[in-house]
């Protein structure tokens, strides 16, 4: 044999064993999914945000989005969760960085965010609202009343839709006041640092209920009217892009269960009732 056959058998044997290398490596790969299940756990992002998804003074990790997140995972196989909390504005990130498996914490489903991540099917949909000054002194009612008013100003939480919804009717980012948290907005609304406080309605209710003095939710309450159209926000769970195979599987799930009496007595206690499930599906938000 010639030394240029041997060179060529030589760099032939190389690549193919360079090939098959890569073809174990692939094919040994293990996703998301089939770790949590082989592990038993998986972490979930939340933002501590009251009744979506938040700790307990105990320690426990509560709310819409983890009972729910709870249940559909124990269907995978997956009995335990490990909960990491984030500010909001941080969850995408955290998600994209690897610090939790799937995000819970009842964020809505919007055509930006389905750029970034994966989202399951949603798991509710409801109304927006305002906390207000004791009695209501700047007779605030809407998103609209802030377009009106030049003097207003609007706090909002960072990385919520609020502020998306009050940028598209207009209200300028110089009246806009971002907030890391539900109770340092409301603490702002007391002092007039801002005249308002703008989250869903069950977030609102809970902040109200849970402020003795100096606050209150601003009755009636118009939802914002966007593009024609009554703005609902749909809260879902969110994936990595790459975990096709865990967001399938619990979709399958998260749909034979959704709106069973099991599911509605599970969120009851957050304030949720039939009147929640969702009318609208993933791919339908995702493409306004």
């Amino acid at each position: 044999m010639t030394l240029g056959k041997s060179l060529k058998s030589f760099v032939g044997a190389v690549a193919m064993a360079g090939a098959a290398l890569a073809a174990t490596g692939q094919a040994s790969a293990e996703t998301t999914l089939e770790r949590i299940q082989r592990e038993g756990v998986a972490r979930i992002g939340f933002a501590n945000e009251v009744p979506y998804g938040y700790q307990t003074p105990q320690g426990e990790i509560t709310g819409e989005a983890p009972e729910v997140a709870k249940a559909v995972l124990a269907r995978l196989g997956v009995e335990r969760v490990e909960g990491v909390v984030a500010e909001f504005g941080a969850l995408i990130p955290g998600l994209a960085a690897g610090r939790f498996d799937l995000i819970a914490a009842g964020m809505y489903v919007t055509p930006a965010r389905c750029e970034q991540v994966a989202f399951s099917e949603p798991s509710y949909a409801i109304g927006e609202a305002m906390a207000v000054a004791e009695g209501n002194p700047k007779n605030i009612h809407s998103f609209e009343d802030f377009v009106n008013n030049e003097s207003l100003r609007l706090g909002v939480m960072a990385g919520a839709v609020e502020a998306d919804y009050a940028r598209a009717l207009g209200v300028p980012d110089s009246r806009l006041v971002v907030f890391p948290d539900g109770p340092s907005a409301v603490a702002a609304v007391r002092t007039g640092r801002v005249d308002a406080y703008a989250g869903t309605a069950l977030t609102i209710q809970d902040l109200v209920s849970k402020t003795p003095r100096g606050i209150e939710r601003a009755e009636p309450f118009e939802d914002p009217v966007i593009d024609g159209e009554s703005v609902r926000g749909y809260g879902a769970f969110a994936f990595r892009p790459g975990d096709t195979d865990f967001l399938e599987a619990f979709n399958r799930e998260l749909l034979a269960f959704r709106g069973s009496e099991e599911h509605l007595a599970l969120v009851e206690p957050f304030g949720f009732t039939a009147a929640e499930m969702p009318d609208r599906t993933t791919a339908e938000l995702c493409a306004q």
